[in-house]
Parts: structure tokens; C-alpha cells; sequence
């Protein structure tokens, strides 16, 4: 398999305009919860991305189709699952969302994470 380009670097997030959005209206479970994203990497086909997300705080319903690698750089989220299992994040965890996972995501205080997106 050749790759086209087999390495890129990321930029600082000084190189990067952010985006900003939110949860949609019908997820929400409290708060008023904003993201900021700045996204250094994205694939030619669109199904890979990589780079940096930070939110206010609030909670909103998670449901995902995707697999997500995590690494928490400040703040504290809890993420819960549809079966009741939690688990509090805080700078310093790392952690993968499978697809399928569904449950809320929580953040206590707000959070930055550096992220790496697969899509199906």
C-alpha cells in the first residue's frame, strides 16, 4: 500500500482557524455547552481527522458511529454509558470510543482533548 503522504505534521493550533459549534438542540441534557475545535489533520478521503477540542460546560447525549482516540489535556469530563458504567476524565487519560457507544458525555470543568477520528 503506497500512501500519498505518508507523514504530515500538525500544525500549532496558532495555524489553524477553529471552528465552533455545539451539541445538537435535541442532545442536550443541561447546560448550554460550546466546542471549540481546531482540526490539524484530515485525510483525502475525509474519514480521518486529527487535532484538538475543547468544551464549556454542559452534558449532552453521545451516540457514536465512529472510533475516537482521546488523550484529556485539562479539565474534567464524565463520559457515561447507555448501561450505567462511567468513567471521570481528567488531563492525562487517554482512551478509545468504539462504535456503537452510546450514553452522555459530561463536562464538569471545561475540557480540552487532542483527538483522532475514524469514520466508517
Amino acid at each position: 500500500m503506497t500512501l500519498s503522504t505518508p507523514l504530515s505534521l500538525l500544525a500549532d493550533l496558532d495555524g489553524i482557524t477553529p471552528e465552533t459549534g455545539a451539541p445538537a438542540a435535541d442532545r442536550i441534557l443541561s447546560g448550554a455547552p460550546v466546542f471549540i475545535s481546531w482540526n490539524g489533520y484530515e485525510s483525502p478521503d475525509g474519514k480521518r481527522f486529527a487535532g484538538t477540542w475543547r468544551s464549556t460546560p454542559g452534558s449532552w447525549r453521545i451516540v457514536y458511529d465512529e472510533w475516537e482516540y482521546c488523550e484529556i489535556l485539562e479539565g474534567e469530563s464524565i463520559v457515561g454509558h447507555d448501561d450505567g458504567r462511567s468513567w471521570t476524565l481528567k488531563a492525562g487519560d487517554r482512551f478509545v470510543i468504539e462504535p456503537g457507544f452510546q450514553g452522555s458525555w459530561t463536562v464538569v470543568a471545561a475540557t480540552t482533548k487532542r483527538y483522532v477520528v475514524i469514520l466508517p
